[in-house]
């Protein structure tokens, strides 16, 4: 009998628990891997400062601001899309140990401290922003695992290669869908559901922005591209997993899930934004082409003429 499992990938996990017990107090595995995406994000953005030759102690200090914003835009994040849980008691709102945290509500709350920060400091945004998001992005691949020990943030019903079961008591009931409920398996008198292992698809999606963001840091041709690049691409693939999400935050009675719906409009916006960049520059290079060929004939012309001057002094010298 297994916790989670894997079964078209034959894993099996047995007595996997949400945390660790320590003196009467429950620490959740959820926090202490958010605490290392944390602390490993920084140490990239560090790598990344001393890669391009700035200094890694304005990350340092930056982080300290970005870790408590972040977390804050979070929480906000998941309060307003999901009101009607606290309306009636707001008190509720600081009680983060129900669970509650929105990744998209901690990558706005960053930007805006990040965009604060550089304002007070006197420092480049997109310059910060292009050397931190390497960071961000590896702490949102390490981060994701805390759902999956949350037994949380999953999908629909699938029967593909990578599909999740989970124990029917151990998930949120109101993440389970009819679907999901005509599938229930039924082993050693255990109710499983089976799910589309979206915390696994997020991350793994992110490395692949990750590896994005590492190869173009070097080539990069003006503050702003490599930040750019990473709203891009985790966009679209935010766009796609939010779709298969059951406990998607949404916009009113809508029925539209505010992830995807910022992520389409992100992805949108970023793509635009990169091609004016790139028209921009290239207009740029192609006008200190222009002038360089200009000042290449001009040089030319001059040098004729001395040429000329030379001979002319030539034959009155004869």
């Amino acid at each position: 009998m297994a916790d989670i499992a894997f079964p078209n990938l034959g894993i099996y996990i047995s007595k996997l628990p949400k945390g660790i017990t320590i003196g009467g107090f429950t620490i959740a595995f959820y926090g202490i891997i958010m605490a290392c995406s944390m602390i490993a994000g920084l140490w990239l953005a560090c790598v990344q400062a001393k890669r391009t030759g700035q200094d890694k102690e304005v990350y340092m200090d930056f982080a300290i601001y970005a870790i408590i914003f972040s977390l804050i835009g979070a929480r906000l994040y998941y309060v307003a899309f999901s009101w009607d849980s606290y309306k009636d008691n707001p008190l509720q709102i600081f009680n983060t140990r129900g669970g509650g945290m929105a990744l998209y509500g901690s990558v706005i709350g960053a930007i805006i401290t990040a965009i604060v920060y550089c304002k007070v400091k006197h420092y480049k945004f997109f310059l910060l922003a292009d050397t931190a998001v390497a960071g961000l992005a590896l702490g949102q691949i390490i981060g994701r695992y805390g759902n999956f020990f949350n037994r949380e943030a999953f999908g629909e019903y699938t029967d593909t290669l990578l599909a999740m079961r989970l124990r029917v008591d151990q998930v949120n009931p109101d993440n389970i869908t009819e679907l999901m409920r005509e599938h229930i398996q039924t082993i050693d008198g255990v109710s499983y559901i089976q799910v589309h292992p979206t915390f696994l698809y997020e991350s793994l999606w992110n490395v692949a922005v990750l590896l994005l963001i590492l190869i173009f840091t070097k080539r990069k041709k003006i503050d702003g591209e490599i930040f750019i690049l990473y709203m891009v691409g985790y966009a679209l693939g935010r766009v796609w997993i939010e779709g298969l999400r059951t406990d998607q935050l949404q916009i009113g009675q809508t029925g539209i899930a505010v992830s995807q719906a910022l992520a389409g409009a992100l992805a949108v916006f970023g793509i635009q934004t990169w091609v004016i960049v790139r028209i921009f520059l290239r207009r740029n290079a192609k006008h200190a082409g222009e002038a360089s060929e200009d000042e290449a004939i001009s040089g030319e012309g001059v040098r004729d003429g001395e040429a000329d001057e030379e001979a002319d002094g030539e034959t009155d010298g004869e």
